[in-house]
């Protein structure tokens, strides 16, 4: 089946001459020259300039804000400019008070510009969450394929989501599942009609009612006129007889000193190779070695527990607070975080903000449930939700990565307006291994990847993505009780800085 590209959807789907740009040119001076060659090749062959195409048009009469993506430029990735076209589109969509529509085309981060890119899935998060809270409609259609963080993020957050028939719409890249399990992901879940059955989307809409269906829900959502003559609405999956992730706060970036100084530790590789430790401390021996008491709280209160999430009522030092951690010692291939971890953590978001006291959140996972369990119980929704919530939260919030931060289950908890890092911690769109995969066809690039993609606690307070990292001078493994002070101590500091 051909696919249209950005503009032929803008073309197919806007009224004739009302498309107006809102695309800056971007300014790649800074790019090293072997992905700047990367990127001029992806311009021939794209016929863009990025990997999504943003402006204004009017459908049926109706004025909207576009937000369409371009697959055939590197695979609709997101890099850091990819991102800040989509947030200052999604802002002045906002300032001027218009519906905002999402066409995403996207395979997630753009692997050759790491964890850098990856946190702007926040970012562009905090601008949706913002645009809808200002009353403003938010339409997403999906379309072949999304995946990854930006299907784990804004693709998750429409008021209404609709996705082109047949199309590839999941959290995990098949790619990357085939190098880290061996095997093929198992057919028939990551398919539209599917997530539409399992009540994860709302319909199946080919591009050639897209007009008639988007025209629609404005017209519903903003109070205007409905067309006189009845367009023909989206069916239920499956029936063929119709056709239709930085920062938390606006904080200045961090400046190093006390605290925020760079981590005491190696390469990429090294600091990994020490979080995957089996001895490596958890928050299991931070509320051991520093909590003045603790009260665990079980479950979601939806009739669902997940033991891979802690939850629970604490204190450090005199400041009490709720704590949402991921259990290391829980978390394995066979038992990894699953959609119900996450609706735990969000439990524990909505007490934090209805007591009035201190969230902290401690980000220790080796990644999110890569099963098709997980894609039919709404991981990708669930992560996304968990960055809405937090990126809305009004009390004092820190988020810890203490050990291992792979993907979108490290990004869920991400997003508070202090964060911190332990010194041989890391934070990754993918376990290096599967960003190899993409990159070079297997793992066995994983270490130099992980170098590139900047990682590494040292580079997370280089780029702003943390504001302090607390220095592990010997592992952490070798000194628990201090290590587990020392977080503690740091925690107690930041929330008192947001007082």
């Amino acid at each position: 089946m051909t696919r249209p590209s950005a503009r032929a959807l803008i073309e197919a789907t806007v009224d004739p001459g009302s498309f107006l740009s809102w695309d800056e040119p971007i300014e790649r001076a800074a790019y090293e020259p072997g992905y700047l060659a990367v990127l001029r090749r992806a311009e021939e062959r794209a016929g863009t300039d990025e990997a999504v195409l943003t402006g204004r048009a009017s459908i049926r009469g109706h004025a909207a804000a576009l937000v369409v993506s371009e697959f055939g430029f590197l695979g609709g990735s997101i890099g850091v400019a990819t991102a800040e076209r989509i947030v200052a589109a999604v802002r002045r969509a906002t300032r001027e008070r218009l519906p905002l529509i999402a066409a995403p085309a996207s395979g997630g981060t753009r692997m050759q510009e790491g964890t850098p890119a990856f946190v702007r899935m926040v970012e562009i998060s905090r601008a949706v969450v913002a645009h809808k809270a200002a009353g403003l409609p938010y339409l997403v259609y999906l379309r072949h394929p999304t995946t990854g963080g930006v299907f784990a993020s804004w693709g998750s957050l429409g008021h209404v989501a609709v996705a082109e028939p047949g199309a590839l719409i999941g959290f995990l890249g098949p790619v990357v599942y085939r190098t880290l399990r061996g095997e093929p992901f198992p057919e028939g879940v990551q398919v539209a009609e599917n997530l539409v059955d399992k009540g994860i989307l709302d319909a199946v809409v080919p591009a050639s009612e897209l007009a008639a269906i988007a025209a629609r829900a404005l017209a519903l959502l903003t109070g205007t006129s409905r067309p006189a003559t009845p367009e023909p609405g989206p069916s239920p999956a499956g029936d063929d007889t119709n056709p239709a992730a930085t920062r938390g706060d606006p904080d200045p970036p961090p400046t190093g000193g006390g605290a925020g100084s760079p981590a005491a530790g190696g390469d990429a590789w090294s600091s990994i190779a020490l979080t995957r430790r089996a001895d490596r401390p958890g928050v299991r021996e931070l509320l051991r070695h520093a909590a003045d008491d603790v009260l665990p709280l079980h479950g979601t209160q939806l009739g669902e527990t997940d033991d891979a999430l802690l939850l629970a009522l604490t204190s450090f030092s005199g400041t009490p607070c709720v704590l949402v951690g991921q259990d290391r010692r829980t978390q394995s291939q066979l038992r990894p975080l699953g959609p119900a971890a996450l609706r735990g953590a969000r439990r524990g978001m909505r007490i934090a903000q209805e007591l009035r006291l201190p969230l902290i959140c401690v980000i220790d996972t080796p990644g999110a449930d890569l099963s098709a369990a997980a894609e039919e119980g709404a991981l990708a929704g669930e992560i996304a939700r968990c960055l809405a919530e937090m990126v809305e939260l009004t009390v004092p919030t820190v988020s810890v990565l203490l050990g291992e931060g792979t993907g979108g289950g490290a990004l869920a908890l991400l997003p508070s307006r202090r964060v911190i890092a332990a010194g041989n911690a890391w934070l990754s769109p993918l376990p290096p291994e599967g960003a190899s995969a993409i990159l070079h066809g297997g793992p066995e690039q994983a270490p130099a990847v992980a170098r590139r993609q900047r990682v590494r606690a040292a580079d997370l307070l280089a780029e702003g993505i943390v504001h302090a990292v607390v220095p592990e001078h010997v592992p952490a493994h070798e000194d628990p009780a201090g290590f587990a002070r020392r977080i503690a101590d740091e925690c107690v500091r930041q929330i008192a800085l947001q007082r």
